[in-house]
């Protein structure tokens, strides 16, 4: 996974710590807009990833429908959503027998996860450093208001099929510092790539 700066550190230590808090992984979505999240990290087996994601559970699991509907936190055994797919039933065939639904947020921008163990049901302090780490994660991972302009420039002329020789050119600046602005970019806008930085730029209205 990639190493941020800035805020980034923060959001990559957050999801270290959810990775020993979690011993049989966890899945969840920063920021959740428009059923699209701004930050997506699963750590389950892959097997159940693949199974979840083809036969399109999010539309009817009761972890999301209740991470929806509340914040807060609620152990899996305590859910009292309808699961008429059986999709926790079928997570435990995966070792994801015992775990923890968390949900932070206003609904026009929520963040949810799911975190599970296989040996025993999460303690109550466990809990309590989960639902604490998925609340910080959920402010340092916050989409930004705005970019510079130098930054939304550097965007605008890539995503408009630019190379960067002739971006670089058109902005009157060395291709490194071309480089360096859309790095900032990528960062600010918590992208892998310049072309993420493009997408979630032009769905967040920054460009």
């Amino acid at each position: 996974m990639k190493t941020y700066s800035n805020d980034s550190t923060g959001v990559e230590l957050g999801f270290a710590r959810l990775r020993r808090l979690a011993p049989a992984g966890f899945a969840l979505g920063l920021h959740i807009r428009f059923a699209s999240a701004h930050i997506m990290v699963q750590t389950y087996d892959i097997g159940w990833i693949e199974r979840y994601t083809s036969r399109g559970y999010m539309l009817c699991d009761p972890l999301i429908s209740w991470g929806f509907s509340t914040t807060g936190t609620v152990r899996w055994s305590g859910l009292e959503f309808p699961d008429p797919h059986d999709v926790l039933g079928q997570a435990a065939e995966f070792g994801l027998k015992f775990g923890v639904a968390v949900s932070v947020g206003p609904t026009s921008s929520r963040s949810i996860g799911g975190f599970a163990r296989a040996d025993r049901e999460f303690t109550d302090d466990e809990i309590d450093r989960i639902h604490d780490s998925v609340r910080l994660l959920h402010r340092q991972s916050t989409p930004p208001e705005h970019l510079t302009p130098a930054q939304r420039h550097a965007l605008r002329l890539v995503g408009a099929g630019c190379r960067y020789a002739e971006a670089a050119a058109l902005l009157g600046i060395s291709e490194s510092a071309l480089k360096a602005r859309l790095k900032a970019a990528r960062e600010r806008l918590f992208a892998r790539t310049t072309a993420e930085a493009i997408q979630r730029a032009r769905e967040y209205s920054l460009l």
